[in-house]
């Protein structure tokens, strides 16, 4: 007889940042998991962790690893610590949900893939523009043939990058020295915006074959904080992608042009917006698709079905991602 789903998945979750605050929040409101242990090496951190009834935190993550009652991991560290830290869960036989991107390049994400396969371990990567439903019905418009052949896309992702309002209480908060160092990011806007819409990008139209790219540094740091590519796609479709990290909104836009018809999807929120929401107990509209991606991690967890987004999926982003930087024009 076939083994029955697990009840709930015992999450443990490495990294309260930002992103692990939204995490945590969200696998509260889950059905199929509970975060049983959190780890952080801030204490304010770990203050709120058990405000929010988590019952174990951990200064170190080694001891979330090794905690029995952990079934899988959700990883929401810098991108500098991820393939240390997947490898350790791996070895111990757990699941993980990582942050995107995978890795810092195609070298480390390589020898992710390759440590996740040799172990047996289910790894998906944290891709919520797969999850929000204005992308999914605009790739449904694509496969039914609403809009013919499609010939050209115009992909943006607008957003406030490491510059957002961090004040709390009204004690400003630093700039987390990874975000602008390109040794430990390995990328400025390009990367961390970039990913999401080439991974959106390569789920619309598969492989890209070509790439060109101009980088802008208006901020004048050693990283880009905005960026314009041009890619070309096997399929012979083509699209602009744009990126920038100078707006205070997000604002997340994929425009589809084909030979019958033209289709848009949006996906965006004011911070003020979302703030509220959460004052209010709710889960904002832009932070949805992410409980929607834990939600489905949590299910191939339970069921024992193959993730998606899949390590090999943002593998294949960082290879695009490296040839855009490679393939840099200049505009002087």
């Amino acid at each position: 007889m076939k083994d029955l789903p697990l009840s709930e998945v015992r999450l443990g979750l490495i990294g309260l940042g930002y992103i692990g605050k939204v995490h945590l929040r969200n696998c509260l409101k889950l059905d199929s998991a509970k975060v049983v242990a959190v780890s952080d090496t801030s204490e304010k951190a770990i203050r709120l962790a058990k405000r929010m009834d988590v019952e174990k935190t951990y200064s170190n993550y080694r001891e979330l690893i090794n905690d029995h009652a952990v079934e899988a991991v959700i990883i929401a560290l810098p991108t500098h610590l991820h393939l240390q830290c997947v490898k350790e869960v791996a070895e111990a036989g757990k699941h993980v949900f990582l942050e995107k991107p995978l890795a810092r390049n195609t070298t480390e994400g390589k020898e992710i893939v390759s440590h996740v396969r040799k172990k047996n371990i289910k790894l998906m990567v944290g891709y919520p523009l797969r999850f929000a439903q204005a992308f999914q019905a605009l790739k449904k418009k694509m496969e039914t043939g609403e809009l013919g052949e499609v010939q050209i896309a115009c992909a943006t992702n607008i957003a406030s990058g490491p510059f957002f309002h961090r004040a709390e209480r009204g004690i400003p908060h630093p700039i987390p020295e990874w975000w602008l160092k390109k040794e430990l990011s390995s990328g400025g806007a390009l990367m961390d915006l970039g990913c999401h819409m080439i991974n959106l990008l390569h789920w619309y139209f598969g492989e890209v074959t070509s790439i060109k790219t101009y980088l802008g540094y208006r901020f004048n740091l050693d990283l880009e904080d905005h960026a314009s590519c041009m890619i070309r796609f096997k399929n012979k479709q083509i699209a602009l992608l744009n990126v920038g990290w100078f707006s205070q909104k997000n604002h997340i836009k994929v425009d589809i042009h084909g030979t019958v018809d033209s289709a848009s999807a949006y996906h965006g929120q004011s911070r003020v917006s979302a703030g509220i929401q959460l004052v209010l107990g709710r889960i904002p509209d832009f932070f949805k698709p992410y409980q929607r991606e834990l939600s489905t991690f949590t299910e191939c967890v339970r069921n024992d079905t193959a993730p998606s987004p899949s390590a090999e999926d943002a593998l294949r982003d960082l290879e695009t991602l490296e040839l855009a930087y490679k393939n840099e024009m200049r505009l002087d």
